[in-house]
């Protein structure tokens, strides 16, 4: 969910209003999804889709990585910014609510260029040798720290990484949190900034998104 959802819905409308306007196959997905799903907030939704959009359309990337798939709205703006060639691996394990995503992708002028797996990232990611231009992580929030471990090692100079929600609805600012889910993201975010692999910014976008480049 977006802060100025939560706290100041106006200026949430009003940045939605001055952005892209977003593919009406999206807006069919994102209605579906709140119709649907037990959690739809876990969407990336509008302004998130639309950043997501713009960076693969700068990068024209050949390879990418999303993990975290849900119901496939990021996946989708994903895709848009893929080179002729280009195939974006999706991963998810939730295998119930897999027939949403392959519905609309299968819709997609991008179907043929969307490989979307029901498997453990981590475990994936420890058996691939690819190398990704452009990653997307949206998943299990107890993870991520490993799951930038393991991504490192995956990417080149220029690489972009995106991890969505270390924010955490402002509970990173806690000094000592008992919730599991927040020490990884903090440790995360202090995993990142001194990396000097990497240059790196957190958006305050939603819920934040810590915004890497590969050097």
């Amino acid at each position: 969910m977006s802060f100025f959802e939560e706290k100041n819905p106006e200026m949430d409308r009003y940045l939605e209003n001055h952005a892209s306007s977003e593919p009406e196959n999206l807006k069919k997905l994102r209605r579906e999804t709140f119709q649907k799903t037990t959690q739809p907030h876990m969407i990336s939704g509008y302004q998130q889709g639309r950043l997501l959009t713009i960076v693969s359309k700068m990068l024209n990337p050949k390879n990418v990585l999303e993990i975290g798939t849900f119901t496939g709205y990021a996946t989708l703006c994903l895709a848009e910014g893929l080179s002729s060639d280009g195939k974006i691996t999706t991963l998810d394990v939730n295998e119930d609510l897999a027939y949403l995503p392959k519905k609309y992708f299968s819709e997609s002028e991008y179907s043929n260029q969307i490989d979307f797996k029901i498997q453990d990232a981590k475990e994936f990611l420890r058996n691939t040798d690819e190398v990704f231009d452009l990653i997307f992580i949206d998943a299990d929030k107890e993870n991520y720290a490993e799951y930038f471990r393991l991504i490192k090692p995956r990417t080149k100079s220029g690489s972009v990484i995106l991890f969505d929600n270390v924010l955490w609805y402002g509970k990173v600012l806690e000094e000592n949190p008992k919730q599991k889910s927040t020490q990884v993201i903090k440790e995360l975010n202090d995993l990142v900034a001194k990396d000097e692999d990497f240059e790196n910014l957190i958006l305050p976008l939603r819920d934040g998104v810590n915004f890497l480049r590969r050097k």
